[in-house]
């Protein structure tokens, strides 16, 4: 058994226009240049979050608070302080860079990324690596410079306009046999890092799932370097489990854990865990009802698979740079916003999915997600101005003041690495 089928998220509106859901959201205070206007251009994502947020709760019980879908948006900014900068993403390290015939985003987030540069740019590198990039990129067409940063392993991705009526950002593949659920908490084990994954598990942990994060001890999730706060947010409730893969006991003890669970949440490109001796098409053809969560980039298949991705770049290639700012001006869209965009997509494909039994391979694209969100309503034409000191909304007679953004309350600390290893039965 092995069929496919996008799965598409209609929103169901409230009949307000788009526009002001997006002014409330927070995520329109990160969208435009430092001290201009902020755009309303990419309005439609708030209405699809809050109507993915709204099915969420519609299957919670109904003593579990409401989520709050546009405001996942802007949590991280929240948190980090971050702003608008125009061509730079809030959060500094993805910039929008001008090719022969447009633009590119370029992801410098990893160190390994300023190693690869010199091979990108076919020069040696002395100066300062944004220097570097703003003197060497109008040389060639954007295109060719994604093509070949790609092959590199660097994040990067055309400015392109946004697609004509969207597209499914979420492939749902029925490899195994479903099942009756015998437990009343499904168990989620978190293989994932940083913002997407880990926020779609947290969902699924508000919503009743018993969730274990499982981290390697080698490389824990990176995002434990940052923030205490953004950390706790994503991961306050989940067991703790940390392993050595690199041995084999360690390795064993993760598969039976995973034989073990009813949903597999994990974002790494589909090489990384086979190098592990883990495929996810074989261990949901041997294990019944199992659910398995996979979000990267541009998805699972060749050669997006191989794609590296990150919420600024993904969305980019999404079409909500030139959204936002328009053929020629593209600027970027709030802060990394694919991955909250991809984190409750998952969160609501993932339960849509356990309610018909599971057996099912999930495959969650940031950009895929990123580009749905943004088509998935026409939204009315809007005015931004400013009025009493602050930035308003103006949309069919309403207004609507433009909100900063906002991050919910932890549920408490997230636990300290490994601390529930000792306690994992396998």
């Amino acid at each position: 058994m092995d069929s496919q089928r996008p799965t598409s998220f209609e929103p169901a509106l409230s009949g307000e226009p788009a526009a002001l859901a997006w002014a409330r959201s927070g995520a329109m205070a990160l969208c435009g240049h430092a001290g201009a206007a902020p755009s309303a251009g990419a309005a439609a994502v708030a209405v699809w979050a809050d109507a993915l947020a709204a099915e969420l709760c519609v299957r919670n019980a109904r003593d579990v608070p409401a989520v709050d879908g546009a405001g996942l948006l802007g949590e991280r900014a929240s948190i980090l302080g971050l702003r608008r900068r125009g061509r730079v993403s809030p959060g500094g390290s993805c910039r929008l860079l001008r090719a022969t015939d447009g633009f590119l985003a370029v992801q410098l987030a990893r160190p390994d990324d300023l190693d690869l540069l010199p091979a990108w740019l076919e020069r040696e590198v002395s100066e300062a690596p944004w220097t570097a990039l703003l003197g060497t990129l109008p040389d060639r067409p954007a295109r060719e410079w994604v093509a070949r940063g790609r092959l590199l392993g660097l994040a990067v991705a055309e400015a392109v306009e946004p697609a004509a009526g969207g597209g499914a950002g979420v492939r749902v593949r029925q490899i195994g046999q479903p099942r009756e659920r015998s437990r009343a908490r499904p168990l989620v084990v978190d293989l994932s890092s940083l913002w997407a994954g880990p926020l779609c598990a947290q969902l699924l942990g508000l919503a009743g799932a018993r969730v274990v994060k499982l981290e390697s001890t080698a490389r824990p999730d990176g995002a434990r370097l940052g923030p205490a706060r953004f950390f706790d947010l994503l991961n306050a409730g989940k067991a703790s489990v940390a392993l050595d893969l690199t041995k084999p006991r360690g390795r064993d003890r993760l598969v039976r854990l995973l034989e073990r669970s009813d949903v597999v949440v994990e974002a790494s490109r589909p090489r990384a865990l086979r190098q592990l001796g883990i495929d996810a098409e074989a261990m949901l053809g041997e294990t019944p009802g199992l659910v398995w969560v996979s979000i990267t980039g541009y998805g699972r298949d060749e050669p997006e698979a191989n794609w590296v991705a990150f919420g600024d770049d993904a969305a980019v290639a999404a079409g909500l740079a030139i959204a936002a700012g328009g053929v020629g001006a593209p600027i970027f869209c709030a802060d990394a916003i694919a991955d909250p965009l991809a984190g409750l997509a998952a969160a609501v494909a993932t339960r849509r999915a356990l309610a018909r039994g599971g057996g099912c391979l999930v495959d969650v694209s940031l950009s895929g997600v990123a580009r749905e969100a943004l088509g998935s309503v026409e939204a009315a034409p809007a005015r931004v101005a400013r009025r009493d000191g602050a930035w308003w909304v103006e949309c069919e007679g309403r207004s609507e003041p433009v909100a900063p953004p906002r991050a919910r309350r932890a549920a408490g600390r997230a636990r300290p690495l490994g601390a529930d290893t000792a306690a994992l039965p396998c």
